[in-house]
């Protein structure tokens, strides 16, 4: 019988049993070693390959399942989660631990040297000036200080109180004069104001004009009464305005000021000062026309110790104050449980009492005594504002404020 040797096959673990005599060739130790070391790593190599990478299967019997990208896309995601806690930084503890702002500091520091120099070197060596140190420091100081103070004054800023000032007007020769000065005045004024105009029976296309073009935040009023039963119309006015405070709770400082007196702006922002009443001095001229006479408080600083005044027929009034040298909180009007009042009467001026005691009925309801008062400025030592009663009666009233012709003008020739 032949005898038939094949050449080496790659599994060397293999026996080819064909009835025939097979010869096997003998393995080197390296080669046992592999071989072994195969045999262990096959079970987690056909894991592996289960897992992530897909038998080729015939299409005849391919069934696709959803379990096994399921489970390749945990394994993926819980790798990654091993590998994103994995400590692979060695300070890792470090940085978890106490965090201070200071560990991060952008701070150059030098290197500390230590450096051996002799004597007549140390000598040598030139000292730091102290007073250029001490000039740093004071400018550093006072930038510090100034943007403190800055920042102090954008936080603290308080706008100021809202000034409701009451004028009432009626149709005469010079109304618009009066209307425009003190509406430029008032323009002058820091806001926020409130220009209170009120006119009898009807609201005149002039005096409207006047206030839309002043540029200034209005409220044109009308107050109706019969002329036969107004006894002093600029009591009625008034009153129209206090009821129309009182009705829209308009918050701010009421102040009555007529068109016919003049105004300093220094009145207006003192004003702001006041609380609940303030009161100051109003010069005025007397009814002779000859001489200045002064009416209201006198004060100790800021309280109210006594008046002045000059009329013997108005010695019996409680309070010697003008029309125009006063000014009162509005809530006055509408809360009086936060002034503790001990009615809650509406408070308005009196038409039936004697010329010239108007104002002292009408701050008798608002307060009791001196002791609640406010005088402006302190020691009031300044006039603010004047009552001349420059009335020009004798002028006759041009219809629609407009002459119908020119006047004529002669110039001298020389």
């Amino acid at each position: 019988m032949a005898s038939i040797r094949r050449t080496l096959s790659p599994y060397n673990d293999r026996s080819h049993h064909n009835g025939l005599n097979t010869t096997f060739s003998p393995q080197s130790p390296s080669q046992k070693l592999f071989s072994q070391g195969r045999t262990t790593l096959s079970p987690i190599r056909r894991f592996v390959a289960g897992v992530f990478f897909r038998k080729h299967q015939p299409r005849k019997s391919f069934q696709f399942s959803w379990r096994k990208p399921f489970f390749r896309c945990f394994m993926c995601f819980f790798l990654g989660f091993l590998l994103g806690m994995a400590p692979f930084n060695s300070d890792f503890n470090e940085l978890r631990g106490d965090f201070r702002p200071s560990d991060f500091s952008l701070e150059m520091k030098p290197e500390v040297v230590s450096v051996q120099r002799s004597a007549g070197d140390l000598a040598s060596v030139e000292k730091p000036k102290e007073d250029d140190l001490l000039i740093g420091a004071v400018e550093l100081g006072e930038v510090e200080r100034a943007d403190k103070t800055d920042m102090k004054k954008v936080l603290d800023f308080v706008p100021g109180k809202h000034l409701i000032v009451v004028t009432p007007t009626y149709s005469r020769a010079i109304q618009a004069y009066y209307l425009t000065r003190l509406g430029q005045v008032l323009r002058l004024v820091k806001p926020p104001v409130l220009w209170i105009v009120v006119e009898l029976n009807e609201a005149s296309k002039e005096t409207a004009e006047i206030l839309r073009n002043m540029g200034i935040l209005y409220r044109h009023l009308v107050c109706v009464k019969n002329n036969t039963d107004v006894k002093d119309r600029g009591v009625h006015q008034r009153n129209t305005a206090l009821e129309h405070i009182e009705k829209h709770k308009l918050d701010g400082m009421v102040y009555f000021a007529d068109d016919d007196n003049i105004y300093s702006l220094e009145l207006f922002e003192s004003m702001r000062e006041i609380s609940r009443f303030g009161t100051w001095p109003v010069g005025m001229l007397a009814q002779s026309k000859n001489k200045a006479i002064l009416e209201g408080p006198v004060c100790n600083g800021s309280q109210v110790i006594g008046w002045h005044t000059n009329e013997k027929s108005k010695r019996l009034r409680r309070f010697h104050v003008d029309m125009s040298g006063f000014a009162f909180n509005s809530s006055i009007l509408w809360d009086p449980k936060r002034w503790h009042r001990p009615t809650s009467d509406p408070i308005r001026q009196l038409d039936t009492v004697k010329e010239g005691f108007q104002e002292t009925t009408f701050i008798e309801q608002i307060l009791e005594d001196e002791s609640q008062m406010e005088g402006i400025p302190l020691g009031c030592n300044k006039i603010m504002n004047w009552h001349l009663h420059l009335e020009a009666r004798g002028l006759a009233y041009p219809k629609g404020w407009v002459l119908p012709k020119n006047l004529d003008v002669v110039i001298p020739s020389k």
